[in-house]
């Protein structure tokens, strides 16, 4: 379980094809601390920490993992956002994020507004009831408030100065993929009212 807060942006060192899957080597200032077995976001996907030394840990992404998220994308030298998991000493500023990514979306717009930038993402409209205005979304592992349900299966967020230049969203172009992970909450209500036909 995670919070959406990215603790660094870290670099991916080296990409190794393995039958059916992809093995991640990550560069972080925690890996001192990291150990085999531990759960790390990377771009809000949860993934397991298979080994690590003085200045990398590696992560193993099998083929569906690829093929639903943007990881399969990377290429040695791409920032990715990184979460440890929550633990009970650590307080939730974000929200609940459970790093199970839900699509893929595509930026369609990168306005600056004021001290804001502004990032509209289109995503399938199979997930149109997940998205509401003022409700929460993670996005690349970032916990963001949607400014705006738009039409056309869109959203706008809205990114403060301090997230643009601390998270991988300052490298981020129109075009770009970014995970979509949305409200953990607001998927059960869904559910639920789905199965009662209301």
């Amino acid at each position: 379980m995670f919070t959406g807060i990215v603790s660094e942006v870290g670099t991916v060192q080296n990409i190794k094809e393995m039958e059916g899957a992809k093995q991640l080597s990550i560069k972080a200032s925690f890996t001192d601390t990291v150990h085999v077995d531990e759960s790390i976001a990377v771009n809000g996907v949860c993934l397991t920490v298979v080994s690590f030394d003085d200045e990398q840990f590696t992560v193993q992404c099998v083929d569906e993992t690829l093929r639903k998220t943007n990881l399969g994308k990377l290429s040695v030298g791409s920032p990715v956002n990184l979460e440890r998991s929550l633990t009970l000493e650590k307080a939730i500023e974000g929200h609940i994020v459970q790093g199970h990514v839900d699509t893929v979306g595509t930026i369609t717009r990168i306005d600056k507004q004021g001290a804001d930038l502004l990032l509209r993402i289109k995503f399938p409209e199979e997930f149109d009831d997940y998205i509401v205005g003022r409700g929460s979304v993670a996005m690349d592992g970032i916990s963001l408030t949607v400014a705006r349900d738009e039409p056309g299966s869109e959203f706008t967020v809205a990114i403060i100065p301090y997230t643009w230049d601390y998270t991988n969203l300052r490298e981020k172009k129109v075009g770009d993929l970014v995970n979509i992970e949305f409200d953990v909450f607001g998927k059960y209500i869904i559910k639920y009212l789905e199965k009662r036909g209301l």
